[in-house]
């Protein structure tokens, strides 16, 4: 009897080891499946959390290129760019082209730092930019001291000649101030010539490298020679102009004007809106 008992009591404890032995081999084995099942979330948020700043990264640096793009080229431009990787030139019927110089430039800018200079540019040109934006007109390009810009492209309107005049004489009034300020201050001052002139022109873009927005044409010729025929502080449009503005503005007739390899053209000074 004992050793029936014996062998029993062996028989249960052989049993309940092997029990033991297949429950820690099942915890062993969840606890492998939970720990592979956290690893391999955790892997997943690793990547997923990758994959989340990437994007975003690429987000930023498609919304900077659309930036930069846009600071370059008009609007519709850049859009017909990046939707066909080219642009194609075209022709307006009507542009309003306006061109700014300082007077003797070359002369006070021997009398400034580099530095000075940059900044009074610099300074000046952020104010015509601001001002030309709320007409809609487009910033063509800046040479040295000479600024351009022209409304009714890239898409045309008919009030492109109102436009620019408005803005001119806003440009104008913002030069007044800036000499009397920089006068006030013992300072080198810029005094302004702008000229208008309106015509047909070919507008696309330039070039592979650094490529630009510009318009081409005898319109850009004209408006050129109207800032050069014209005086300092004085808006000097073509008679061309004249014609498509003369109800909204006072204008001083001067006469045929020679313009040089233009020949006589009729010019007026801008004097203010016609309220």
């Amino acid at each position: 009897m004992q050793y029936d008992f014996d062998k029993k009591e062996a028989f249960a404890k052989a049993e309940q080891e092997k029990k033991d032995a297949l429950a820690l081999k099942e915890l062993q084995r969840q606890k492998l499946l939970r720990n592979s099942f956290i690893g391999g979330f955790s892997t997943v948020l690793v990547f997923a959390g990758i994959f989340f700043k990437q994007r975003n990264k690429i987000r930023l640096g498609k919304e900077r290129s659309d930036e930069l793009l846009l600071n370059i080229l008009p609007e519709e431009v850049a859009e017909e760019l990046k939707a066909k990787g080219s642009a194609e030139a075209k022709h307006f019927d009507e542009v309003t082209v306006m061109f700014t110089d300082f007077k003797g430039f070359t002369q006070i800018s021997e009398r400034l730092t580099p530095a000075e200079l940059v900044m009074e540019i610099d300074t000046c040109f952020k104010a015509f930019d601001e001002i030309i934006s709320k007409y809609n007109i487009e910033k063509i390009k800046t040479i040295g001291d000479s600024y351009m810009c022209a409304g009714g492209l890239p898409v045309a309107n008919r009030t492109n000649a109102a436009d620019v005049l408005k803005a001119a004489l806003e440009i104008q009034e913002y030069m007044r101030e800036h000499i009397r300020k920089r006068e006030s201050e013992g300072k080198e001052i810029f005094e302004i010539r702008i000229g208008i002139h309106t015509g047909p022109v070919v507008a696309g873009i330039v070039g592979v490298k650094k490529f630009a927005y510009d318009i081409w044409g005898n319109t850009v010729n004209i408006a050129s020679r109207m800032e050069s025929s014209g005086e300092t502080g004085k808006v000097n449009i073509s008679g061309t102009t004249y014609e498509l503005a003369k109800d909204k503005f006072i204008c001083t007739y001067r006469g045929k004007v020679e313009a040089k390899n233009k020949g006589m053209i009729d010019m007026y000074f801008v004097e203010t809106v016609n309220s």
